[in-house]
């Protein structure tokens, strides 16, 4: 381990200090934070990352050796990133039975908590539709559903959506700017309070991890780092103001064939050494 720390994390106005803190940290440049996720689960490429709550969450389940760190680096309102034609036959969450369903991959974030949200607020299962996904999950040993099916190679979701080979489609923070686009959702902040009254948190899509090992030997590095992140405006939170939202994402994950089975708070902080939870 060098004396810099191996960060792979996005740039974002909760984590630009970060970017000025000169030689405390180095960061790889990525086209999309997004890129950092698979190898940092698949060979530990980095000693800390950003990540995404389901792909950690699936590579906790399947052993990998990382610990979760209470950093919020990215968390949102599911319900605007869900979008179909205007003109389109979806009009609500109730026509997406039946209906196929563009989103980057099968175990993105997104599309876990949209799931999840079909699901329990509109009693649209997960296989009542016909994923369409373009890339493999971060975790290589998951394999989707059977009710999902890859995209044309070189196709494009936006694309796709437009032209009618999908009926709706899941976007990340993102949207495309085409006014013939509706939110599935039609009021998306309306939605997005009734998640909040159903459930009593906002959804979390990326937090910090790290490596097992650089946990043990580099806790106060990485103690630095969450104070530096909470210095700059990036939530610090305590663990028991993560754990429902944690808790509920993995019963999402299980119900949605993304891990076995729920796992429990102990499992999901396993390793993650005290220092870094206060």
């Amino acid at each position: 381990m060098s004396a810099t720390l191996e960060l792979a994390i996005g740039r974002t106005p909760r984590t630009a200090a970060l970017f000025e803190a000169g030689r405390d940290y180095a960061i790889p440049t990525l086209p999309n934070i997004t890129r950092a996720f698979a190898p940092m689960v698949r060979e530990g490429r980095y000693e800390a990352s950003e990540m995404a709550i389901a792909t950690f969450l699936m590579a906790k389940a399947a052993g990998k050796p990382l610990v979760l760190l209470p950093a919020v680096l990215s968390a949102r309102y599911q319900e605007g990133a869900m979008l179909c034609r205007a003109d389109g036959p979806v009009r609500g969450p109730a026509d997406l039975r039946g209906k196929r369903v563009g989103v980057r991959a099968y175990s993105q974030t997104t599309g876990m908590w949209l799931r999840g949200v079909l699901a329990e607020q509109h009693g649209v299962l997960p296989d009542a539709m016909r994923w369409v996904t373009f890339e493999d999950a971060h975790l290589a040993e998951y394999r989707d559903p059977p009710f999902a099916e890859r995209a044309p190679a070189g196709a494009a979701m936006l694309d796709m959506l437009l032209d009618g080979r999908l009926d709706a489609a899941i976007f990340g923070t993102e949207l495309p700017d085409a006014p013939n686009l509706a939110p599935v959702f039609g009021d998306p902040e309306a939605a997005g309070a009734a998640f909040h009254a159903a459930y009593g948190f906002m959804p979390v899509n990326h937090l910090l991890v790290a490596r097992a090992d650089v946990a043990t030997a580099r806790t106060t590095e990485l103690k630095a780092l969450l104070e530096r992140l909470r210095a700059g405006g990036c939530p610090v939170p305590g663990r028991a103001e993560l754990d429902p939202a944690l808790l509920q994402a993995g019963r999402f994950c299980a119900e949605q064939g993304l891990i076995a089975r729920p796992l429990t708070a102990e499992e999901i902080w396993a390793g993650t050494p005290p220092a870094l939870l206060g």
